[in-house]
């Protein structure tokens, strides 16, 4: 007898569950319809159900997990990639071959050519433009006239991007047209993934027709930056350069197409969600006139009366808090989608190769089992003595894992500088014709907000 035959067996490994279904189903469109109705309140009440759910939409089974470890352990999982619903609705506007879309060997490539525009060492850089166009944004603004906060949010956004990363001057029509054209495509987007009706999208109806025109136009203007650029023979150190230089695994020069999947990733999706935010900052202003005052104080209080400058966002403690908990609150990317590429298990429960899985970081964001008081707004559970409380991945705006934003450090410091910046000069009201109600597309914002600026 050996010491080998002994040994006790190992333990079996617990047999892995399948996750329940949800009620509320309907014949067709599964749980489609409930995601169009009212889909904020739906993901929120999955977690009831259990911690890993099932949903049908149309013909397909999807997985939702519902709670924030497991959610983060999806987003560092190598058996999970972008994929899915969400990713397979927006290839019309972001194509296949750009870094939010990409997987593996190309996606890692890609990284590393935008990666140093985002570097923190590199946002200082930036800062000039980011000052120049939030005071801008403040100057446009008279006091007492009604301020359209959806083109105004958008223009800002748009202007700091282009300038910041693409070295050109992007004036007010191309923001303007950016603005229109998004509202169209990303709430046309969202229900092609939620109904996934296939053919019924080709058809000339109005919807669609219109729908087509906005994707169009945004190809358009893409194009047209890039047709300037290489026209005007200029080779700025920035991030159109990057990937007008940049090499595929050959050593041969990246594609017309990756160029320009590149190139909608930086401003598309970018220019929407710092724009939503920025929507969210000024209705959390208007709605909250106790916090807004405490910018402002905080700002007088750093600036000593002098415009609110870059190197000064670090020293706005309740301002960057305000920014987070409105993000918390908002998010602007309320839902995600990845795809399973093995057999695998998510919670004990079991997750089939192929398998598409959907969650929701609103849900997990707003969720009553990781946050006190969890509808409440309120900046100062950021503080250091009561962040400790909040549980791990219950708040990434930015996502994780290698398919984190790799401009999180620019957006917060442009989103912390234009909310100083206009806190400064205005407090807000809410005028006639405003509806703050959220308005859900592939991301959220409010339906038409609608702001009179009033001096301090």
């Amino acid at each position: 007898m050996t010491v080998e035959s002994v040994r006790p067996a190992p333990p079996e490994a617990p047999e892995l569950r399948e996750p329940p279904l949800a009620g509320g189903g309907v014949p067709v469109l599964g749980h489609g319809w409930q995601l169009v109705r009212d889909p904020l309140a739906f993901m929120a009440r999955l977690r009831e159900h259990g911690e890993v759910v099932r949903l049908r939409l149309g013909p397909k089974t999807v997985y939702v997990p519902t709670t924030p470890d497991l959610t983060g352990a999806l987003a560092l999982s190598p058996d999970f990639i972008i994929a899915g619903p969400l990713w397979e609705s927006l290839e019309g506007l972001l194509g296949k071959e750009g870094v939010a879309t990409a997987n593996g060997p190309r996606h890692r490539r890609q990284r590393r050519t935008i990666q140093p525009a985002f570097r923190l060492d590199a946002i200082p850089a930036y800062g000039p433009v980011m000052e120049e166009e939030a005071h801008a944004l403040t100057e446009r603004w008279k006091a007492g006239e009604t301020v359209d906060c959806t083109s105004e949010s958008f223009r800002v956004a748009v202007r700091i991007a282009a300038r910041c990363l693409l070295r050109g001057d992007y004036m007010d029509e191309r923001a303007e047209r950016l603005c229109v054209a998004l509202a169209t495509v990303f709430r046309g987007m969202y229900r092609r993934m939620v109904v996934p009706l296939g053919p019924l999208y080709n058809l000339p109806l109005p919807a669609n027709r219109k729908f087509n025109r906005a994707l169009a136009d945004l190809h358009l203007l893409v194009d047209e930056i890039v047709a300037e650029r290489r026209a005007s023979g200029q080779r700025p150190d920035d991030l159109l350069t990057a990937l007008l230089e940049a090499k595929d695994d050959n050593g041969d020069p990246i594609g017309e197409q990756e160029i320009h999947d590149q190139v909608v990733a930086i401003l598309t999706p970018g220019s929407e969600t710092v724009a939503s935010t920025i929507m969210w900052l000024l209705q959390v202003l208007a709605e909250h006139p106790e916090h807004a005052e405490k910018v402002r104080a905080e700002v007088e209080s750093v600036t000593g009366g002098r415009p609110v400058g870059f190197t000064d966002v670090r020293s706005l403690r309740h301002t960057n808090n305000v920014v987070v908990e409105a993000m918390r609150l908002r998010p602007a990317v309320w839902i995600l989608t990845r795809r399973a590429v093995t057999d695998t298990a998510l919670g004990g429960y079991r997750i089939p190769a192929g398998a598409d899985i959907v969650y929701s970081p609103y849900a997990i964001q707003r969720d009553a089992n990781s946050y006190a008081g969890h509808l409440d707004f309120d900046p100062d559970r950021w503080l250091p003595e009561r962040v400790k409380d909040v549980p791990k991945h219950a708040m990434s705006p930015f996502s994780t894992g290698n398919r984190k934003c790799p401009s999180d450090h620019f957006s917060m410091a442009q989103l912390t500088l234009i909310t100083a910046a206009i806190s400064a000069k205005y407090r807000f009201e809410q005028v006639s014709g405003s509806n703050d109600a959220t308005r859900v597309g592939i991301t959220l914002r409010p339906h038409r907000l609608l702001l009179r600026p009033v001096p301090w």
